[in-house]
């Protein structure tokens, strides 16, 4: 287990809504310039070449960063406001 202090480095695949994909793409813009609240970065960001699917390497400087975010309201509101539309993320914690 990584202590709550240590950094966090994390690969995030997100895949779309086949049925909005555009709102997906607006969401992640949105939610990944939060990141910086918490003490993260977004170290790379990829699209596929079918913009359906988008992969992000994130850093934290900190655990608690990560999990701060992950409750950050404007975080929550912005996921609630696309209801079944809203992507839908893998996150794979990774050594670097």
């Amino acid at each position: 287990m990584i202590e709550s202090g240590a950094a966090v480095l994390l690969v995030a695949i997100v895949d779309m809504s086949a049925a909005d994909p555009a709102a997906g793409r607006r969401y992640e813009d949105a939610v990944l310039a939060l990141l910086p609240r918490h003490g993260g970065s977004l170290e790379k960001r990829l699209h596929s070449t079918d913009a359906h699917a988008e992969v992000h390497l994130i850093r934290f400087t900190s655990r608690s960063g990560y999990e701060s975010f992950m409750v950050d309201p404007s975080r929550l509101a912005l996921r609630a406001e696309l209801g079944t539309v809203a992507p839908t993320t893998r996150v794979i914690e990774v050594d670097g």
